[in-house]
């Protein structure tokens, strides 16, 4: 038979079928190890196990956790998902298998998984999936140890540390194949032991007989995506505007954020966010009109003490004065405020107002490497560029130029700090009022060390403005660590603590009321604190030093060397002048040194 000429060959079908469809999902790479050594030593057995463990992972952890088993590999499997707190609720899961069996089984012969996770777009079909992500979720699965789960970070931005899972930041790792170094975290379930220090603040503090709500992010009834934005829009103009009351305090919108989507009953969401009052409800759109049905429940006697059905128009929630939203809150507020004073039942839980435009740069900038901060200023200056007369962009901005020189990173510290205070009283010229600015720009002051009563003055301020801002409170203790008294930080810090509990500043909020603790000589709840901020930010450099003032002073040298060892890692050419010179010359800042100065830091 002739072959066919060219024409013939163009005109043939393709044998090969058409690319899939690219979605975005999440991949679980899981495996058996040291599979090979276990199967050569009772190969009948390990194949029955493994069946086993199959069996349970496709009909009873892969259905309740929403996945899909995409191909078992003899010793492992693949599996997809659509939302990253699925596939690790899965992970988990499948990790309690084998626990049973071991404990029956010697050391030699006990059967354990390792589990790597990512998030990533990826070409799906029927049959399997492919991309290059697959291949980092594998990879990210080979430097889990046994027992262990792993995650990358779009997974990690993807859950709610203390809600979905707990976690360690294990740091940046060089991958085989892989371009760049790939940062992971350690997750684990969520215990009793193992939830972050969560302080109360004092109940006989006049200021804290306020009823405390959280309002979660309204769910649509209808599945088109471009419906979903609306219910974050309730949501924000709804904290933004209780917030303004003194009478209530509200749950920051950062904590709250993370019950989007969730099937959660008003009281787990009201137990999480240690909030009296859940405010959420539904809405449905005809057309350029919008209907809210609103609902306010009482989580410790679990029942609705109000309900509401509104209307208006889908535009009006973006006005900066939102007849909708307004009399939604005004309806919101005085029925809960009336239920209080019959009941005279109040539990304060404070918030933190913040814009969800920002999230992923505010959340990169206090990630604290340096490449995670690069691009949290290409994000924060992307916003400031879209939205150049809101003032808040600029506030984070602000920010940012403090983190600079906090982790160490800026060259010229006082510039530095100078640039923050300026681009502060440009938010302030935009909003006179804004307590986040005047809180950055006292935080500035404050660490500048050249007008320390104009920063306490600020940072006062900003408290009287919005008594429900965190940060404010957060900065206030910095002002009172470095320049008043050990009692205000530690009442300031535990103040801005309670005030956002799932925020992913929260390492932050620890370390400050770790530092407070240490200024009052309780080394031990510091040297806690602190560890507990490493687990979620290990490259935090002033959790590092306060943990290794903490161990030194609590006379455990060796500790205090191993911690010195991991800051000189991170900071391998700071100096006794280059530190000092980072900031104000405050008692606090004296004693860092000194500590510093006793393991061996050099002077120049």
């Amino acid at each position: 038979m002739n072959a066919p000429t060219t024409l013939e060959a163009e005109k043939a079908p393709s044998t090969t079928p058409p690319l899939p469809q690219q979605r975005h999902k999440v991949v679980l790479v899981i495996d058996l190890v040291e599979s090979v050594r276990l199967m050569a030593a009772n190969e009948a057995a390990v194949v029955n196990q493994w069946r086993g463990f199959l069996h349970h992972a496709t009909t009873q952890v892969l259905p309740s956790c929403h996945g899909r088993l995409v191909k078992s590999l003899g010793d492992g499997l693949l599996a997809e998902f659509d939302r990253p707190t699925d596939g690790v609720r899965a992970a988990l899961a499948m990790h309690q298998y084998f626990g049973p069996l071991n404990q029956s089984l010697p050391p030699a012969q006990q059967l354990h998984l390792r589990a790597g996770l990512n998030a990533t777009n990826l070409y799906v079909d029927e049959n399997d999936v492919y991309g290059h992500g697959v291949n980092l979720a594998a990879r990210v699965s080979d430097l889990a140890a046994p027992g262990e789960t792993l995650v990358t970070t779009s997974i990690f931005d993807g859950i709610v540390i203390g809600v979905d899972a707990e976690v360690e930041d294990r740091g940046e790792s060089y991958l085989k194949h892989w371009p760049e170094p790939v940062r992971t975290w350690q997750v684990y379930p969520v215990s009793a032991s193992s939830a972050a220090v969560r302080p109360r603040v004092p109940e006989g503090a006049a200021t804290d007989f306020r009823p405390s709500i959280a309002v979660v992010p309204f769910e649509t009834r209808s599945h088109a995506a471009e419906q979903f934005v609306i219910g974050e829009l309730i949501a924000d103009g709804v904290i933004a505007q209780l917030a303004r009351s003194q009478n209530l305090r509200v749950i920051s919108r950062m904590s709250t954020t993370a019950f989007r989507g969730r099937q959660s009953s008003a009281g787990e969401i009201g137990q999480c966010l240690d909030a009296t009052f859940v405010l959420g409800g539904s809405y449905v759109t005809y057309g350029e009109k919008v209907v809210i049905m609103a609902e306010l429940s009482d989580r410790k006697r679990g029942e609705v003490i109000w309900a509401e059905r509104l209307s208006g128009d889908t535009r009006d929630l973006l006005e900066t004065q939102s007849s909708l939203i307004d009399a939604l809150c005004s309806a919101c507020a005085k029925a809960l405020l009336n239920d209080v004073v019959q009941r005279t039942l109040v539990l304060p839980v404070p918030q933190l107002d913040s814009n969800a435009l920002m999230l992923g740069g505010i959340t990169l900038m206090h990630r604290s490497t340096p490449r995670d901060l690069q691009r949290s200023l290409q994000l924060l200056e992307a916003v400031v560029e879209r939205h150049k007369r809101v003032a808040t962009p600029w506030a984070w901005l602000a920010k940012w130029h403090i983190m600079q020189v906090v982790q160490g990173l800026s060259g010229e510290p006082a510039r530095d700090f100078q640039r923050a205070i300026d681009t502060a009283d440009r938010a302030l010229d935009l909003e006179p009022s804004s307590s986040l600015a005047m809180a950055i720009k006292g935080h500035a002051l404050c660490h500048l060390g050249e007008d320390v009563d104009a920063s306490h003055r600020l940072l006062q301020e900003a408290t009287q403005s919005n008594p429900n801002d965190p940060m404010a409170w957060l900065y206030n203790s910095v002002w009172s660590t470095m320049w008043g008294t050990a009692e205000d930080s530690m009442t300031e810090a535990e103040n801005a603590l309670h005030l956002s509990p799932l925020d992913p500043q929260k390492y932050y909020f620890e370390m400050m009321l770790a530092t407070s603790c240490a200024a009052l000589g309780q080394w031990d709840r510091a040297i806690e604190l602190c560890r507990a901020s490493l687990l979620k930010n290990r490259y935090h450099l002033p959790t590092i030093r306060c943990l290794i003032v903490a161990q030194l002073e609590n006379g455990d040298v060796d500790a205090a060397r191993e911690t010195f060892r991991l800051m000189q890692a991170l900071q391998p050419d700071l100096t006794i002048t280059k530190y000092m010179a980072s900031g104000g010359q405050s008692p606090l800042r004296r004693r860092v040194a000194n500590a510093l100065t006793q393991l061996g830091l050099p002077v120049h």
